[in-house]
């Protein structure tokens, strides 16, 4: 447990870095600001120097220059890479010209003490300060040929200060050489400074962790920025490792495939759309295709040391379940469901034929991933009672900020062996189904809803009704189980439990501690309510007699990240970024100094 827990500590560190690559400008925003820092801007500050009709042609001419020189950029020289379209090239440029104005600013006033050619050596500060900026955000982030990352690097501040020195053109000859010698130097030294910094993130990746932090970092923003998963599953699938992926498949036939439970042991991560993070939903959709019913696929008992390295994995075990889903069910009994409470753990549990249904809640206190040995005991406990078959969930749904699942585990345990021997006592009995799937449309992946939807199945033993809810998302607020459970009891379900799939899909998509919302943070707890009313209760009016067989099998030879190369990646994304921070002082710092001393030749 304490493994897990760091590396799910590790995991956080990752997104939360990276989901603040998400908070940039609009290019409508971006192209305004830009022409109000150099039309307006600059042009006041050039008040101090020139007319105001040459004052505003300077701020102009910069203006133009860098949107061509942005066009040519985005649409020319990397208009094959992804990341720097029109947009992400201007908002680049935006971010250069506020160093450059706040050092034009700066020089501009102690010009008025110092004379004009204080402002001279601030501009040119301000020059290299842009091009320090391009080269480190073009070496660690194109995938451009070098010439193309060059070009792109140098084009927009080069054609900026060639616009400065038409206007400096009145300046002594032996000044300009000088001028013109900083303005050859500075790259040289900016060039330097970022090369120490991304050598150092290099070695340290290669050293410590055995692996290329930049190729690695220019992967991971493909994928953040653009949703590009391929190169970084690429790196995943060589680092990965090989295992048996065991799966468990209950499902309920009527006259025809009414309803399905699919429980992989895959944990469905790390991130958005990379690895198995898309398992819930598109397993899902792919039965409910391919057999024309309702399926769910929620939580088992593990955590991220079986995430699949690539989507190419899920398909895998997606062919394999539908494969081995052409069966007919046989067998006509099931008992009621019975819940067991031992002090905060909270179990349910239902058999179906040979196979009994178990899960796990610690609501209303975090209820986050448990370790597989859970599972593996249930399992043999099952097996005294006769039971050939135990599908045991964690039904993940609730999450505040204490997490101490660890110190709950002998509880679990305890409510788990109590409800066994409890149902195994009860008589089982002829059965109806019923399902149903709706779609929340209104609420996005950013909002914490998954692709899958929200799905309800609903049984009839006897005079008992159980539904069984499942919602495509990743935990639940605390208190939102609750609710739900007073809800659909007030709908005539004598027993029910939310679960969630803790899909990954929907985490590093928007800014926070977390990375992700859980359901219920951001949407309309109450609109969701609705939701969960109309699958229900489609779910009650479509019950049926049915049939209820189960498949345990493996599949073999799928390749999944691995705890340990899982918990090194995301170190290393946050160590790299501690390192780069703790190394930005001192290297820019003697850049500037540098620069500076150049400055002062002259």
């Amino acid at each position: 447990m304490e493994n897990a827990r760091s590396l799910n500590t590790s995991l956080d560190s990752a997104k939360k870095h990276y989901s603040s690559m998400f908070s940039l400008p609009s290019l409508k925003k971006a192209l305004l600001a830009v022409g109000v820092i150099c039309v307006a801007g600059v042009s006041v500050v050039a008040l101090v120097f020139f007319p105001s009709i040459i004052s505003l042609l300077l701020g102009f001419s910069l203006f133009v220059v860098t949107l061509l020189a942005d066009s040519a950029v985005s649409q020319l020289v990397l208009n094959r890479d992804p990341i720097f379209t029109m947009r992400r090239t201007l908002v680049l440029s935006l971010v250069g010209w506020l160093f450059w104005f706040l050092l034009l600013s700066l020089g501009g006033g102690l010009s008025l003490w110092f004379g004009w050619l204080v402002w001279i050596k601030f501009s040119l500060l301000g020059y290299a300060a842009v091009l320090t900026l391009r080269v480190l955000v073009f070496t660690a982030t194109s995938n451009a040929a070098k010439w193309r990352q060059l070009v792109s690097i140098f084009l927009q501040p080069t054609l900026s200060i060639l616009v400065f020195l038409v206007f400096w053109i009145s300046m002594p000859s032996a000044l300009f050489l000088q001028v013109f010698l900083f303005i050859v130097l500075a790259p040289i030294i900016s060039y330097t400074a970022v090369y120490l910094i991304l050598n150092s993130i290099e070695r340290l990746g290669k050293s410590k962790y055995s692996l290329p932090a930049l190729p690695l970092f220019k992967a991971f923003l493909l994928n953040w920025v653009t949703d590009l998963n391929q190169p970084l599953e690429k790196f995943l699938e060589e680092m990965g490792e090989d295992t048996n992926i065991e799966v468990s498949l209950l499902k309920f036939d009527s006259s025809k495939p009414k309803s399905a439970i699919i429980l992989p042991l895959v944990h469905p991560g790390p991130f958005k759309n990379i690895g198995s993070s898309l398992l819930p939903s598109t397993l899902k959709h792919c039965f409910e295709e391919e057999f024309n019913c309702d399926a769910c696929v929620p939580l088992g008992i593990l955590g991220h040391e079986l995430d699949l390295a690539s989507q190419t994995q899920n398909y895998k075990i997606i062919s394999q379940v539908i494969a081995s889903a052409k069966f007919s069910p046989t067998n006509a009994l099931a008992s009621p469901s019975v819940r067991v409470q031992e002090g905060v753990a909270n179990a349910i549990c239902q058999i179906f034929g040979d196979t009994v249904f178990v899960s796990f809640s610690l609501a209303p206190k975090t209820t986050e991933d448990l370790p597989q040995e859970l599972g593996q005991i249930v399992s043999e406990e099952a097996k005294k009672y006769g039971l050939k078959h135990a599908i045991v969930v964690n039904a993940h749904n609730s999450l505040n900020d204490i997490i101490d699942t660890e110190e709950n585990i002998a509880a679990l345990q305890v409510a788990a062996s109590k409800c066994l021997q409890k149902v195994a006592s009860l008589p089982t009995s002829p059965f109806m189904v019923g399902s149903a799937t709706v779609y929340a449309n209104e609420f996005t992946l950013k909002q914490g809803m998954g692709a899958g939807g929200i799905t309800a199945i609903a049984f009839e033993v006897g005079k008992q009704k159980t539904v069984y809810v499942v919602i495509d998302g990743n935990n639940m607020v605390s208190g939102l189980r609750e609710k739900v459970l007073d809800h659909l009891f007030s709908l005539g379900f004598d027993q029910s439990e939310v679960f969630t799939t803790d899909t990954h899909s929907v985490s590093a998509l928007v800014t926070g501690r977390r990375g992700y919302y859980p359901i219920g943070e951001v949407i309309n707890q109450e609109v969701l309510l609705g939701y969960i009313d109309e699958a229900a209760k489609k779910a009650k009016a479509n019950f049926e007699e049915a049939k209820v067989g189960c498949k345990s099998f493996t599949v073999p030879q799928v390749r999944v990240i691995g705890k340990e190369h899982l918990n090194s990646i995301s170190t290393l994304v946050d160590k790299s970024i501690a390192k780069a921070k703790q190394l930005a002082i001192p290297i820019f710092g003697l850049e500037s100094l540098i620069l500076l001393l150049l400055l002062l030749l002259f």
